[in-house]
């Protein structure tokens, strides 16, 4: 599909973690959690907030893939 300048119309063609059709991400939320324990207003368990996140957005993930992507958070905002 194009659109009217020619271009491929790809849903995914930038790198931004915003929401899509107002529906949260998966990404939109780990970077929101990101924000927020770099601002000092997370102070829980990551896996956990993510957990929480997920849920009110109706996103299912493995509880591995939320502890992965919880350490990958943790080690980042630790950097």
């Amino acid at each position: 599909m194009t659109d009217s300048a020619g271009t491929a119309d790809a849903p995914f063609d930038d790198d931004t973690t915003d929401e899509v059709d107002g529906v949260e991400t998966a990404e939109s939320i780990a970077e929101e959690v990101r924000d927020e324990i770099r601002l000092g207003h997370v102070q829980d368990d990551v896996s956990h907030v993510l957990e929480e996140r997920f849920d009110e957005a109706g996103i299912s993930l493995r509880p591995e893939a939320v502890d992965d992507l919880a350490e990958e958070i943790e080690k980042d905002v630790s950097t």
